[in-house]
Order: C-alpha cells, then structure tokens, then sequence
C-alpha cells in the first residue's frame, strides 16, 4: 500500500476559477442569448487545475447548461484547448458516457463551450467499489468504441501519442542529458535514473504501433459519476492516436494510492487485453517523470494545487514503479 493514500488538495477542490459576476458584461449577454433565457443561478465547478471559467448555469426558464470560458489574451493555449475539445466532442461516436456538445462562440476576447450537464460527483477517494468498477466499465466502452473511430473524428488530424512521447514524454532522458533539472525523488527511486530511463524509452515504438484513439488525460478530476451510478467521462481536450492502457494506468494511479490491488485491475481490464507485458511499467516511468518535472515547473495561469497534484501523483506513479520492479 502507498504510504500517502490521498492527494493534499481533494479533487474536487482543486480549481481556482473566476465568478460568474467577473465576467465581461458583453460575454455574459451572448451566453444568456444562446441559452435562451436569462442566467439565475451559477454553480462554479470545483474539479479541474486551470483558471479558466467552468460552471453549471441555471436559466429562468428552467433550462441547465455546462459552460466553460477562458480569454484569449491572458490563457491562449486554454483558448486552443477548448477549441479543440469542441471539435472533438462534435465528433465522437454516438452513445459514449461524454457530455454532448450544444454550441461554442466567441465574444468578447473570450471562447465559450457549452455542453450537456452531468449531475453527478467528482469519484470519492479512496475509491469505493461501485464507483470504481462504474468507471472502469464506462472506460471499456470508450476504449472499443474509440479503437475503429469514425472518419470525422480521424480528420481532425489528431496527434499521435508516439509523436508526443519524442518530444515531451521522454523526461528521465531530459534529466539525464541535464535539460531538465533532476526532481527530488522518493527514497525507492533514487539512484534508478538508467533504468527510468530504459523503460521509458520503450513507450514511442509501443504507442507508435497503436491505431485507435485514446482519452489522452484520463485523471479522477475528468470523471464524473452520475445520480444513477455511470460514470461520464468529461475534458476532450487531449484525444489522441495511442494505446487505451496509456489511458488506464493515469486513472488507477488513485487505485494503487488507496491500497487497491491496480496490478490485477490493469491486467483484467478489456483495454490491456494487446498491452505489452512491461507496458504498465514503461506508463508509469513516464508518468513519473510527466508529473515530477512539471510539478517544478507549473505555468501562471494553472491553479495554485497543480503542482502538489502533480508532485503526489508522480510519487505514486514511481511508488508503484518500484513496487513492481522490487526497488526496496
């Protein structure tokens, strides 16, 4: 069991988002116009570690919404993100557990997305069993429906995660060479840098070899469980050509964090049934090395948690690295 089952800010409680009020007038006058009907009630999402604006907004005629905005002078690549998430959800596969896009505009300096509500909650950590295996089970659904994705998904010319990974997922390389300084390391890695660096060396030619598509950012905080128990899976911003088991192993780092046994969960699951045998290990080299380096580097315009989020999630993702490969 890791010795640190919890992160220090709570999932839910992550985001640092600006009010409803403190929106420019003009932007707040065209998301009432697209809803129809004047807003008359806001409740700001907690979930989440941007800056940008994200609430359920309730109307006078009853009507709910989910919207999320970011300005384009002062977060760009948040403006880029939710762009491209609008593209995505217009074009996945129909009946996936994902909030189903209504519109997006811009107004004022600002992108808006709109989207179906959920109601639901951020998954309870430690996590309970319905809630874990609901997730699990909706993430099977995704993983087959995206493995053959339709061709106006494809069209998009959406990323690929080896493409990725030669640029930005090769961090213990980084730390190596000396580009990118070395992160403190719990006590199990310390002094494994070569062998951080072998196994994640081996994600480019595993993900180059995958067809489908993934999830791309599959975290608890863009997990929602519905009033009726299903899980919905929310923040398309980061789809991409990869392997569903890239997926996965990000999710079960809170599983492996509350003592549940993520070595059988990650092999009994549906989306690891083609996974290479050391897969888990090289996801979660690189995992750890993701979280640990940016956690030292976190941008202005992210929530001031982000980097303790990432800092205890790539503790966890080298406590189970260690784990697996005996380092004790």
């Amino acid at each position: 069991m890791s010795p640190t089952p919890l992160p220090p800010v709570p999932y839910h409680a992550s985001a640092l988002r600006p009010s409803w009020p403190a929106l420019p007038a003009a932007l707040r006058a065209a998301v009432a116009d697209r809803l129809g009907a004047p807003v008359v009630a806001v409740r700001v999402a907690g979930a989440g570690f941007t800056r940008g604006f994200a609430a359920v907004l309730s109307t006078a005629d009853g009507g709910r919404a989910f919207v999320k905005a970011a300005p384009a002078a002062e977060q760009p690549h948040l403006v880029e993100g939710y762009a491209r998430e609008a593209a995505i959800l217009d074009r996945l596969p129909a009946g996936l557990p994902a909030p189903r896009l209504r519109w997006s505009l811009s107004e004022a300096g600002w992108i808006v997305l709109c989207t179906d509500t959920v109601d639901g909650h951020t998954p309870r950590l430690p996590w309970t069993v319905a809630e874990l295996d609901a997730t699990l089970a909706g993430y099977a659904q995704v993983a087959a429906a995206l493995a053959d994705p339709p061709a106006p998904l494809t069209a998009l010319g959406l990323p690929h995660l080896a493409d990725l990974a030669r640029s930005d997922i090769l961090w213990w390389e980084e730390v190596a060479a000396g580009r990118e300084p070395s992160p403190p390391m719990p006590a199990p890695a310390r002094g494994r840098l070569p062998e951080l660096v072998a196994l994640e060396s081996r994600l480019p030619g595993y993900a180059a070899a995958a067809t489908g598509l993934i999830h791309g950012d599959l975290r608890v905080d863009n997990v929602l469980i519905g009033a009726d128990g299903r899980a919905w899976f929310c923040d398309w911003t980061w789809v991409c050509h990869g392997p569903p088991w890239w997926d996965l192993a990000g999710l079960l780092l809170t599983a492996y964090a509350g003592g549940l046994d993520a070595d059988r969960l990650f092999a009994a699951h549906p989306a690891c049934a083609d996974a290479p045998p050391d897969a888990l290990d090289a996801t979660l080299a690189a995992l750890a090395g993701y979280y640990l380096t940016g956690a030292e580097a976190a941008p202005v315009t992210a929530s001031p948690h982000r980097s303790a989020h990432q800092r205890w999630s790539g503790e966890q993702a080298l406590d189970w690295l260690a784990h697996r490969q005996g380092w004790r």
